[in-house]
């Protein structure tokens, strides 16, 4: 259509400063990004700015992609303070576990929970998320751990990104724990979760990819590809939770299955960075979990970065270990703990977090043909972001080309 018919696109964004996060920040100051039919169909220099439908004019805020959370539990009922409080006085994550704490007590308040009863628990958890310019959220299973239990949590997960302004990507992770019914017989689990389990959510379109912890408290090596080859049988791509608390060469053995990401990463090796450099499996960083169960040892960020692998930051959101629900804190401590630039940790909530989902194609930048998610910010340069604490500048989110207010409402009568 010319414009004598009539405006090309739905909407302009202008009087705005864009970091695309093209080849590192890709900053345009003073410019405007146009929308159509849900899409960037165009952006630039404001003073060539096009005719649309509606202007927005954004006060010389600062837009970014919208943040992407790619890694997290937030599904899941109950809490786990009373864990929390046991490890202040001494006790270690694995003697929790082994006492049948840890992930088995969310197991049990999960499994009692309903569909309505998950998304009413977990919906308060994403809004604070979106509050904070995430447009795009992978969510876990793992606290079901039977086909029943993991169903409901897919099926919540699914709802959330039908209720909320949101795109979820959902990730079974069957092979999270050992349920009790399974004592004894890790390798008969496995079975029912590559065998059964998988076959059977990823039929109902359950399923966007397959997750496993590989640990000496969770499944070894040879388990872990058990559930990998199932993955691979269904054409699902899969990620890991690697090396965590010990090398179990978990990062190599999803680099071998061209993996979407390898995610802690506290004890990866060198042979695990140079398996993930050249598989182009992304480093998923996950500093919640390691501040809050105080653990010492970091990933080896000069290698990974020296290496080439990108660097995802995520939140991790969960019960147990990482009961964090700001992807802003999460840079913030990527950065003063590990030492990530504000750039890195810019790109880690953005472009790379898109990849970790293998949503790269679609979002995690500002380009032409890539979906109209994006956050509006009132700061003078990016690596404010990444700079305060406990501090919110996000001022607006465009969903689909949509804007809206920062903080989300529930839909009436949910």
């Amino acid at each position: 259509m010319s414009e004598r018919h009539g405006p090309r696109f739905d909407a302009v964004f202008a009087n705005v400063n864009l970091a695309t996060m093209v080849d590192g920040l890709g900053d345009l100051q003073d410019g405007a990004i146009a929308v159509h039919h849900g899409r960037i169909a165009w952006l630039g220099p404001r003073r060539e700015a096009p005719r649309a439908a509606v202007i927005h004019d954004c006060d010389g805020a600062w837009l970014t992609p919208g943040l992407v959370d790619c890694h997290t539990h937030i599904v899941h009922a109950g809490n786990r303070s009373d864990e929390w409080e046991a490890r202040l006085e001494g006790a270690s994550y694995e003697d929790i576990a082994r006492n049948g704490g840890g992930i088995m007590s969310t197991v049990r308040a999960t499994r009692a929970a309903s569909v309505v009863d998950l998304l009413r628990e977990s919906a308060p958890r994403v809004q604070q998320l979106l509050a904070e310019g995430v447009t795009t959220l992978e969510i876990k299973s793992g606290y079901g751990l039977n086909v029943q239990g993991e169903a409901n949590l897919l099926r919540a997960a699914r709802r959330i990104g039908e209720l909320l302004p949101v795109k979820v990507r959902t990730t079974f992770l069957g092979a999270h724990a050992l349920p009790p019914e399974f004592t004894g017989r890790p390798d008969d689990y496995i079975a029912e979760v590559a065998e059964r389990m998988l076959p059977l959510l990823a039929k109902e379109g359950l399923v966007d990819a397959v997750d496993a912890f590989c640990e000496h408290i969770g499944f070894s090596y040879d388990q872990t590809e058990r559930v990998f080859a199932a993955a691979r049988k269904l054409g699902l791509p899969v990620k890991l939770h690697a090396e965590q608390l010990s090398d179990q060469r978990g990062a190599e053995l999803v680099a071998r299955y061209r993996g979407l990401s390898a995610d802690h990463l506290e004890h990866l090796t060198p042979a695990g960075v140079a398996a993930m450099a050249a598989a182009g499996t992304v480093a998923v960083l996950l500093p919640g979990a390691w501040y809050f169960l105080r653990e010492t040892q970091a990933p080896p960020i000069a290698a990974l970065r020296e290496a080439g692998v990108p660097m995802a930051v995520a939140t991790d959101c969960n019960p147990g270990t990482s009961p964090l629900s700001s992807l802003l804190l999460a840079m913030n401590m990527a950065c003063t703990m590990w030492r990530l630039t504000p750039r890195e940790a810019l790109m880690g909530a953005t472009v790379n977090a898109a990849r970790a989902l293998g949503l790269q194609d679609q979002i995690g930048t500002l380009e032409v043909g890539k979906r109209a998610d994006f956050a509006l910010w009132d700061i003078k340069r990016p690596a404010e972001l990444a700079y305060a604490i406990g501090f919110n500048p996000c001022q607006a989110v465009v969903n689909g080309g949509v804007m809206r207010a920062r903080d989300v409402g529930l839909p009436a009568g949910f």
